[in-house]
């Protein structure tokens, strides 16, 4: 095994402030930190598992011999028939999970699966036209007694566990402006974390950090601006000013970089890490330069919101390789040291191991070997090398570039497996003709100034589902799908990983071979991401089908065009004949 679990969060100390936890008897309530219930098994109280985003679970029941014998013990439906890109949480005896728009929330109580409460925002529906890529939801937040949810029109609403009354309701962004949201939240002991949406619509991104008691606004840290804007302090592990400097003229106002994936933590070193998206417009002959801080993960203290280190994965991006991807981190071996890692699969192809005390590239390579735009990471200046016939620019159709703007991975989540010591990844094949041209801004109207086409890469397949070694940057192997696996991945001690396709196959695969085990046909097209947890002793693996999300906008929407959803319909004009629309809750055990 070449890495072992970071052992984030496990201990109270680590996370000063008490979160109110519900146990299974449903009759007493124990303070406990939230990184502490982050390490029992039984229950699921962060998005992606822990603080560290690893998605993986101790639980063993299920194994790689009886995992056969899966059937369904219970399902619901969501209400919602957008794309479901997020994942319940279980906290003691209850359930709690968001659909898509209109973004429902329930409470279902575990033992009888009667709904103990919901709640539906009221909300501005000029935020569905604004919308980039479907009325998708990545799910609610849990902290202190509380249920964070992100509304699509861009409130932050505080919900209380028990009942689901509105204990606070902020409002986060603008959908006037451009401004949604679509991401889960991560609460960092006072701190509910979120971002923002719409790089395609001039949206300058921002971070925003709410008093989890109050609602109360404590920082927002832009991704372009001065850096007072962007809170970059002056001990900060990178140039200064580049916000501005790296910029024509006013352009960074509406620069894009964008904050809509996932976030996590380091309570160790008391860092937050996430990733920003595409500057804008898709026209770079519009933006000379290397448009910082776009396309960037950042490394911030969540008290303050200040930057430590940022790093850039793709200057000037000229393709749409959004950096919201998620950062998972664990502890590496490296030439017999242990290394706190931050372990990153871009959208641009490559998959980077930073040591996430200082930014320090340890590993870019490849995880999709058919990536063209660019021949490999310099490894001292920390570039992309790029193939100058996939360069992008105004008036030029340039062909068969890979990957398509929707990457060889988008926010769909991989999964640590300690075991192996490799990540589970799931993986986008598409390709994609790019034409830019120019656009002027106008607040709340697309910004974009790019005609794509996207299609199968090499092989005709669209995804796949890989197994990568992060301290030798290589694939061990490769399980390819139909379209592209946007769905997340969930590991589990027993040698199980689960994940599901678009096509609607809920798949269990042996990590260690990537050998499918069992399959099973869900109602719809899966682009969620799968849980699992205990209740009555039990093992149970939970997961939201309903197909939708960028790479499924034209079913979703009802596209025809192949140029249409940035380019993304031509690539899944077949999706129709494998499944349909619909959002459900399906819950398995043996």
């Amino acid at each position: 095994m070449k890495g072992k679990l970071a052992l984030i969060a496990v201990a109270a100390a680590l996370s000063a402030v008490t979160v109110g936890v519900w146990h299974a008897a449903g009759v007493a309530q124990q303070r406990v930190s939230l990184g502490e219930a982050s390490s029992d098994a039984g229950q699921w109280v962060m998005p992606s598992k822990d603080f560290a985003n690893t998605r993986y679970s101790s639980l063993n029941e299920i194994t790689t011999d009886n995992v056969k014998n899966l059937h369904v013990a219970w399902s619901m439906s969501t209400g919602a028939t957008r794309g479901h890109e997020g994942q319940p949480l279980v906290i003691g005896d209850t359930m709690y999970y968001e659909s898509a728009y209109p973004n429902h929330v329930y409470a279902i109580d575990l033992s009888d699966y009667h709904i103990k409460w919901a709640y539906t925002p009221k909300q501005d529906p000029f935020s569905v036209s604004v919308a980039c890529c479907d009325l998708v939801n990545r799910g609610v937040a849990y902290g202190d007694g509380k249920i964070i949810e992100d509304s699509l029109d861009g409130h932050v609403i505080a919900l209380a566990a028990a009942d689901g009354r509105v204990v606070w309701n902020s409002k986060n962004a603008d959908p006037e402006m451009g401004q949604t949201m679509t991401a889960a939240p991560l609460v960092v002991r006072n701190h509910v974390i979120v971002g923002v949406s719409g790089g395609e619509f001039g949206v300058r991104g921002y971070l925003t950090s709410y008093d989890l008691a109050t609602g109360r606004r404590q920082w927002r840290a832009y991704s372009e601006g001065p850096d007072s804007d962007t809170l970059i302090p002056a001990g900060f592990n990178g140039p200064k000013n580049a916000g501005i400097t790296t910029w024509r003229g006013d352009q960074w106002k509406v620069g894009g970089g964008t904050t809509w994936g996932w976030y996590s933590y380091d309570p160790e070193l008391n860092l937050l890490y996430y990733g920003t998206g595409n500057p804008g417009t898709w026209n770079p002959s519009q933006r000379p330069g290397d448009n910082k801080w776009s396309m960037t993960i950042f490394a911030r203290n969540p008290d303050s919101g200040m930057a430590k280190w940022a790093y850039q994965m793709t200057p000037h991006d000229a393709w749409d390789y959004d950096g919201v991807n998620e950062m998972i981190l664990v502890d590496l071996d490296f030439n017999g040291q242990k290394v706190p890692s931050l372990v990153h699969f871009d959208r641009n192809g490559f998959g980077y191991t930073l040591d996430r005390r200082s930014g320090k590239l340890l590993v870019a390579e490849k995880f999709d070997p058919d990536v063209n735009w660019a021949t490999h990471v310099d490894m001292t200046t920390g570039r992309p090398v790029v193939d100058p016939t996939k360069e992008t620019r105004a008036g030029v159709d340039v062909r068969n570039i890979c990957p398509a703007a929707m990457g060889s991975k988008d926010q769909q989540p991989a999964a640590w497996d300690p075991q192996t010591g490799y990540f589970i990844v799931p993986t986008n094949h598409n390709c994609m003709d790019y034409k830019a041209f120019a656009v002027k801004y106008k607040s709340g109207f697309p910004f974009v100034g790019a005609i794509v086409k996207m299609y199968a890469g090499p092989g005709g397949n669209r995804g796949a589902v890989i197994a990568w070694d992060p301290v030798h940057g290589k694939v061990i192997w490769t399980d390819k799908e139909r379209f592209p696996a946007w769905g997340g991945v969930l590991t589990t001690a027993s040698g199980v990983a689960f994940y599901g396709t678009m096509d609607g196959w809920f798949k269990a695969i042996d990590a260690k071979t990537g050998a499918e085990l069992w399959r099973f046909k869900m109602p719809s097209g899966i682009i969620a991401n799968p849980m699992t947890y205990t209740h009555g002793g039990k093992q149970y693996v939970a997961l939201l089908a309903g197909v939708g999300g960028w790479a499924g906008i034209g079913l979703a929407a009802g596209l025809t065009e192949p140029t249409a959803g940035l380019g993304a319909v031509n690539a899944a004009q077949d999706l129709s004949h494998y499944t349909t629309l619909g959002g459900d809750l399906l819950v398995f055990t043996l």
